[in-house]
């Protein structure tokens, strides 16, 4: 179906933090199959984690016990928030069963009447009907009515307006601590952590869409660490399977106490495939150092898009985001900047609120942030010629 405005170009191979396509031209993946792509394409480690279990068996669905699932499950569990895992494609499915968690859990307690969740304008959970209605974006809910009931939306940052949202039907709080596809919208600490401290307060959920920013991607293992809180259920994909579908839905164990036999279920959520990249994934992103050096460079690409803003006023208006979840504001249309981006050699993704996406494999080095500060120079020169 032609859902998609593609890009005329196609890739036939990568490595590293490069693509090629079939002309034999080279790009710089600023882009990461939108974060996806955490470490690369076709790093050895992945390579050879998915190659391996290839050669023994791809699917027993999950009516049966799964090793890689225990493992990569334990995994998480060690080093997150959460207590109990469930294994999902995509994120989309992964944020669904994170609801579905939510809504169980206060009919399981005895308050079914707690339905509801308050979620955030300019958010983006997925393309399912529900996550669409909860987001509640024109361009994503046009012609897709009537909606999927259950959501009421306040603005990004501002607790006085989820306060006053709260009713004795509320469940939970939904929220991205930096919003992707709404313009790169960092979530301050002291919004999380007033997320936590009303969640606390009124006995709802707090139940975070992490699919984005990750697996690494702010230079923490989740972004939420860096608030110093704790949420009761969160949904990940993306960049947990480097490249190859897969999702997680995490919970405490309090918070997935509805969630028995029958509840929920999946044909290819955990198969051995996936879990077997999963696994490979944690042994890079939980490598000594690694998470430090990801925000490093961050710091050091970050450094950089301010010069760019400063010198190129009338091009650039701001700097977004944290670590190696970057956006850049601009004034002349995004979707022309990735474009004009594109034609001199890199890849990079559109956002809300006219923001360009910068979004490099989490393994990249000085080498590829000074490539990347060239080509948005020379951009700049063009566009504000």
């Amino acid at each position: 179906m032609p859902t998609y405005n593609r890009a005329d170009v196609v890739f036939e191979r990568g490595e590293g933090p490069y693509l090629f396509d079939t002309a034999g031209r080279r790009y710089l993946d600023f882009a990461a199959g939108v974060a996806v792509t955490a470490f690369g394409h076709a790093h050895p480690h992945l390579v050879e984690a998915l190659t391996r279990q290839a050669n023994k068996v791809w699917h027993t669905s999950n009516l049966f016990r799964v090793a890689g699932q225990e493992k990569l499950a334990e995994r998480l569990v060690a080093n997150t928030f959460a207590d109990t895992v469930f294994f999902t494609n995509s994120g989309a499915e992964a944020w669904e069963c994170g609801l579905k968690v939510c809504r169980k859990y206060h009919s399981a307690t005895g308050n079914p009447q707690r339905w509801r969740v308050i979620t955030f304008e300019q958010a983006f959970h997925g393309r399912t009907l529900t996550a669409i209605s909860a987001a509640k974006q024109e361009k994503l809910v046009k012609g897709f009515g009537p909606l999927v009931d259950g959501f009421d939306q306040v603005a990004f940052g501002n607790l006085n307006e989820v306060r006053n949202a709260i009713t004795d039907e509320t469940a939970a709080i939904c929220v991205e601590p930096v919003q992707g596809e709404g313009g790169i919208r960092v979530g301050d600490e002291d919004f999380l952590k007033g997320l936590r401290a009303v969640c606390d307060e009124y006995g709802i959920l707090l139940f975070l869409d992490e699919i984005q920013t990750g697996m690494g991607r702010t230079g923490r293992l989740f972004a939420h660490e860096w608030a110093g809180i704790r949420p009761d259920v969160m949904a990940v994909a993306k960049g947990i399977g480097g490249g190859f579908p897969l999702g997680a839905c995490l919970a405490t164990e309090a918070a997935a106490v509805g969630m028995i036999a029958g509840t929920h279920g999946s044909t290819y959520g955990g198969n051995p495939l996936a879990m077997a990249v999963g696994d490979a994934v944690m042994d890079l992103v939980l490598a000594p150092g690694f998470l430090e050096s990801v925000e490093r460079i961050g710091e050091r690409l970050r450094r950089g898009l301010d010069g760019l803003v400063e010198t190129h006023p009338t091009v650039f208006a701001e700097v977004r985001g944290k670590g190696l979840l970057l956006g850049l504001k601009c004034i002349p249309a995004n979707t022309d900047v990735v474009a004009r981006l594109r034609d001199h050699g890199m890849l990079s993704v559109p956002a809300g609120d006219n923001v360009v996406r910068l979004l490099p494999p989490l393994i990249i080095g000085e080498e590829q942030v000074e490539e990347a500060l060239a080509a948005l120079g020379r951009v700049a020169r063009e566009v504000g010629a």
